[in-house]
């Protein structure tokens, strides 16, 4: 009897196909693990870019550049995690 928890699309997969999507959704859950750790990293990033851009001069903002490569990582990683985690079909 199958399993009628699965998508229609992953019922009838071969033993290299379900390696494959087992590879695809570790990869995507260890993306948005480290997406959720940048984001911590962002929060207390977060208590310094106000004061970083009130007395920093010319564009010397040091705390507000990581702030933005923090947001951006966490942005990126967070997507791409939850693509791969999800079960759309991955392009080979």
């Amino acid at each position: 009897m199958a399993n009628t928890f699965l998508p229609p699309e992953e019922r009838n997969l071969t033993p290299e196909q379900v390696e494959a999507l087992d590879r695809r959704r570790d990869w995507g859950l260890t993306l948005q693990v480290i997406a959720g750790q940048f984001a911590v990293i962002a929060v207390v990033l977060s208590l310094w870019v106000g004061q970083d851009l009130t007395y920093s001069p010319g564009w010397m903002h040091p705390m507000a550049y990581y702030f933005a490569l923090a947001v951006s990582i966490v942005l990126v990683c967070g997507a791409t995690g939850t693509i791969m985690r999800r079960g759309t079909v991955r392009l080979d």
